[in-house]
């Protein structure tokens, strides 16, 4: 089932159950898609953007909260906090699961040895072909202090 669907199937869910926090979030998500949509529009016939370039969206909007939960907390505003919290939670429930840290490593050993980098000159290399492989699942701020402790950077 593709994301867009299971917006909609998760929004008309959330309406029946009466749950406004989650009804309010989804709205919130697909009102972004749509202005995502219409931003990468070339032609009228568009179907829109990719499974990947959702998964992108939404990480963006997760992490936006994250920073929002982080100033909120500062300011001791704790129930702003906590509604942030809440929609993170639900964002995070489209995204695919994570790599853990030893898959994670891993991972950044196939790459160093797939594209032979001997130095930190070619971390690029390595973090190219850490997304191009995992870009779903690798977390990219956490792999490239990784990458580069790998490289001896």
């Amino acid at each position: 089932m593709s994301l867009r669907t299971r917006f909609t199937e998760e929004l008309k869910a959330a309406m029946r159950a009466g749950d406004s926090a989650r009804v309010s979030t989804l709205r919130m998500i697909t009102a972004k898609l749509k202005d995502t949509d219409i931003a990468a529009r070339k032609a009228p016939t568009d179907p829109g953007v990719s499974e990947e370039q959702i998964v992108a969206m939404l990480r963006a909007m997760a992490k936006s909260r994250a920073e929002s939960v982080a100033l909120y907390r500062q300011g001791n505003r704790e129930e702003l906090a906590a509604k942030e919290e809440a929609e993170i939670a639900v964002i995070e429930s489209f995204l695919p699961q994570q790599l853990d840290e030893a898959a994670m490593a891993a991972a950044i050993d196939a790459a160093v040895a797939e594209t032979g980098a001997a130095s930190i000159k070619d971390m690029g290399k390595v973090m190219a072909a850490l997304k191009a492989k995992h870009a779903a699942v690798l977390d990219m701020a956490k792999a490239g202090p990784m990458v580069k402790a790998r490289l001896g950077g």
